[in-house]
């Protein structure tokens, strides 16, 4: 792993909470809304409330205004909304989820580093994400204890032996991450190199999509939505999400 995430992680161990509430959640179905938004031939994306990311700091979200930009992702087509909880080097937190699930209707993800399996159980969320290359051997376990909790796991990949440690899972959707972890660099052949790879589960692209044109080429690959953050929040939320969202009718 590079350093700036082998950072991320031990301070994601000194924030673990000790003890936690483990009910079980009844969550969104993920799938139809990426259904609707197919029918529609539009393209189903994940906009993401991200505050920072540790090489850019894009602005501070208070969890009023997360509520209000992720009302603006939903009016604008957004099939799910993802929420970063990191607090120290994405600068989102619990508190942004929190007020965020309540006020769209569309499935809600939590977007963070999980290590631990109490952090599954440590806010309400309709999907939650987990990075193979940090969970390692632990990964089965780890979708297991999502989906008992009634949470969706969408599990991380960048390389084909990691989407093989996916696939043995009982995970439903495989998110590709076009960055590299070891050396943070983003390439979005990434995505049409594995998604073909992939059969019977949902395919998610994250990573170093920006523009109608990305968009529809990581649908041409194969993924069946895209997970968007930084240029989104650059810009205005409502227009990015829309143009991304409508991105087929520009480029066919």
């Amino acid at each position: 792993m590079h350093q700036i995430i082998n950072e991320i992680l031990n301070s994601t161990r000194r924030r673990i909470p000790s003890t936690i509430n483990k009910r079980k959640i009844v969550s969104r179905d993920f799938k139809k809304y990426i259904d609707q938004r197919v029918q529609e031939d539009l393209i189903p994306v994940i906009s993401e409330v991200k505050p920072s990311s540790p090489s850019r700091f894009i602005r501070d979200v208070t969890p009023l205004e997360a509520e209000d930009i992720a009302c603006q992702m939903e009016s604008a087509g957004a099939a799910a909304i993802s929420v970063l909880t990191e607090p120290n080097f994405f600068k989102g937190s619990i508190k942004n989820l929190e007020s965020v699930r309540p006020k769209v209707k569309i499935p809600v993800l939590r977007k963070d580093f999980i290590i631990q399996k109490n952090q599954i159980h440590e806010v309400e969320s309709d999907l939650i994400l987990l990075i193979a290359g940090v969970l390692g051997d632990e990964l089965d376990e780890f979708v297991n204890v999502a989906i008992s909790s009634g949470r969706e796991p969408l599990v991380e990949v960048h390389n084909q032996d990691e989407l093989e440690k996916a696939m043995s899972t009982s995970t439903k959707i495989i998110g590709i991450n076009n960055r590299d972890l070891t050396t943070m660099k983003v390439d979005i052949t990434t995505t049409e190199k594995l998604a073909p790879l992939i059969s019977g589960r949902i395919i998610i692209s994250e990573s170093g999509i920006s523009s109608p044109e990305d968009a529809g080429r990581m649908i041409q690959a194969g993924a069946d939505a895209i997970l968007v953050g930084t240029s989104i929040m650059q810009g205005n939320v409502y227009e990015k999400t829309y143009e991304l969202v409508h991105a087929l009718e520009r480029t066919g």
